[in-house]
């Protein structure tokens, strides 16, 4: 069965949501995020997706305390991203607590630093995060867009080594209005090897099934946990199967 990843994205140490990865379209979730880990692992949740969204926006991690109290908080194994741009700052992830380090603006703009943490951490120990609109990718926490294609990007970095990717359709994201099916189904098509990982869209069970149905290892979901699409009771059924 797929794997279920919650998403707690961070802003000033809350826990928030964007929707279409605008930052003026905020909502505070939880005040204190290690409040919001504990629930998900009491279900039966292992695995987290922590965002530093204040990182994403400023070139740099920020939340780095978040990260610090989840991890010895909870035995949650958590994916880390926001900010991680330089060597010193993955590895003040690493020590902070992250098992695994979600990358994505470096992966475009300064492959031999990514391409060496890769041989460095290893591929297990190393997440990258494909932001998409419309079939290109967009870095820098979602603000600039980019002439390169999905698929071309996935394919440079999986010829690098890299096992593992998440990709979000920035259109979707926050929307609950469904995944994007579709373009997965591309990628995994294309990348058959590769553990892909959805985000962004997902707003019902059904659409947990249909990205299960085509071959996507994971699903990290965020706002349909928080505004209730989704609940604690549903999650707990598919994490004890």
């Amino acid at each position: 069965m797929i794997q279920i990843i919650p998403a707690i994205d961070i802003i000033d140490g809350k826990c928030v949501r964007l929707t279409q990865g605008d930052y003026a379209q905020k909502t505070v979730y939880n005040e204190n995020p290690l409040e919001v880990a504990k629930e998900f692992e009491e279900i039966g949740i292992r695995r987290l997706h922590l965002v530093d969204l204040d990182g994403a926006k400023r070139g740099g991690v920020v939340n780095l305390k978040v990260l610090e109290a989840i991890a010895a908080g909870t035995d949650l194994i958590i994916d880390f991203g926001g900010g991680i741009k330089s060597d010193n700052a993955i590895e003040q992830v690493f020590n902070a607590g992250a098992s695994i380090a979600t990358i994505g603006s470096v992966a475009v703009k300064d492959q031999p630093l990514f391409f060496g943490w890769i041989k460095k951490f290893g591929a297990n120990k190393i997440l990258l995060g494909a932001d998409v609109k419309n079939e290109k990718i967009a870095i820098n926490g979602w603000l600039e867009s980019t002439d390169l294609s999905i698929i071309d990007f996935v394919r440079q970095n999986v010829n690098a080594g890299v096992k593992t990717v998440f990709c979000t359709d920035i259109s979707t994201d926050g929307m609950l209005e469904g995944p994007s099916v579709k373009l997965y189904e591309k990628i995994i098509s294309t990348f058959p090897k590769l553990d892909f990982i959805a985000s962004g869209g997902v707003a019902s069970l059904n659409d947990i099934y249909e990205l299960d149905r085509v071959g996507c290892k994971g699903v990290i979901i965020g706002k349909a946990i928080y505004e209730g699409r989704i609940t604690f009771n549903e999650l707990r059924t598919i994490t004890q199967r």
